[in-house]
């Protein structure tokens, strides 16, 4: 592993942000390097709030489990929810202790969880808002929620089709077929579904059962929760945001 992979990154900072982009940008060719580096990084951003180490998170939608896995070598208690048993698989064994389950009914009591953890699976969902219920439920009193999310306006909103997707998500995809020869990964309306800031952070808002602790871009070098407070300017230019709540009594 690299040198800028095994070095703490500061957050904010550009050379963490350009980091993080390179690693985006070959997510196809070295997605172990990737998400291993994203799963330190965002790790690093739960344990700002609490103390990890005997504490009961949940991984939903981790996928093969590089951020369960981060959060075992912080010492937490960390078990995996992913829907779908080949993105499980993708690294041969998924860790031990995952379960094949949707992140709108998790098969776990109220309040089980002392973090409650989502990496960049909301956009994938078609109903959002039921899937942040089931976090907040699954969440204890006091515990935290993190979600993140790539908003659909923003460059990376598209995915594998970005930034094409400002010209029409069909467009795109058949760009993609075009050029690399093969169907996009993700298919808007059935995988990839365009979720916005301004609605995301009014609903959470209007919630009572959460506060907010951060909301701010997940990837900007300098100022990242003023971005997120500009109406307009943040749907393109947050990229990524990065909800840290707090679960009320």
């Amino acid at each position: 592993m690299t040198e800028a992979v095994e070095r703490p990154l500061r957050d904010p900072s550009l050379r963490r942000s350009l980091t993080l982009f390179r690693a985006l940008l070959r997510e196809q060719a070295d997605p172990e390097r990737c998400y291993s580096l994203l799963a330190r990084d965002a790790v690093a951003q739960v344990a700002r709030h609490t103390d990890l180490r005997g504490r009961i998170v949940l991984d939903v939608g981790g996928g093969p489990g590089h951020f369960t896995e981060e959060f075992r070598r912080r010492g937490a208690h960390a078990y995996l929810f992913e829907p779908d048993s080949r993105e499980l698989g993708a690294r041969g064994r998924p860790p031990e202790g995952a379960v094949v389950a949707d992140g709108y009914l998790l098969p776990v009591p109220d309040g089980v969880a002392d973090v409650c953890f989502s990496s960049n699976v909301l956009e994938h969902v078609a109903d959002p808002r039921t899937f942040l219920s089931e976090l907040v439920r699954v969440t204890r009193p006091g515990g935290l929620i993190y979600v993140s999310f790539t908003n659909w306006l923003s460059p990376w909103g598209g995915h594998e089709t970005a930034p094409w997707h400002y010209l029409g998500a069909g467009r795109a995809r058949e760009r993609h077929r075009r050029r690399t020869g093969r169907d996009a990964k993700h298919t808007v309306g059935e995988n990839l579904f365009p979720v916005h800031i301004g609605p995301t952070l009014r609903h959470v808002r209007a919630r009572d059962d959460v506060r907010i602790v951060s909301a701010r871009s997940r990837y900007w070098p300098v100022l990242p929760a003023a971005v997120t407070r500009i109406p307009g300017l943040r749907e393109f230019a947050t990229w990524n945001l990065l909800l840290i709540l707090r679960r009320t009594g």
